[in-house]
């Protein structure tokens, strides 16, 4: 499923069995790698907020957008344009 399709995720979990499935699909090296440096991120939130049965909220996804903009310079700018792009994507599923 893609993730344009999704409109939202009903947990966290859901939202961790969907990054997880992304292996198993047809996807670019760029998608693995942002979906995959995302979810450390939201794990980190993730603790603060609850745990994996809570609903992606948009006060969790303000968390995230705050822990990635603290590490910006550990990507290089390429590498940061994926990863942003991805986000902008995925946290239009959180409500």
């Amino acid at each position: 499923m893609l993730l344009a399709e999704i409109e939202s995720f009903k947990s966290i979990a859901d939202l961790y069995l969907y990054l997880d499935n992304l292996f198993d699909q047809d996807n670019t090296d760029d998608q693995l790698f942002a979906s995959s440096y995302l979810r450390g991120f939201i794990s980190i939130s993730v603790i603060e907020f609850g745990d994996e049965s809570q609903v992606p909220s948009k006060a969790l996804a303000a968390s995230i957008d705050e822990k990635l903009q603290a590490a910006r310079t550990e990507l290089s700018p390429q590498d940061r344009k994926i990863v942003q792009d991805y986000w902008l994507e995925l946290k239009e599923t959180f409500i």
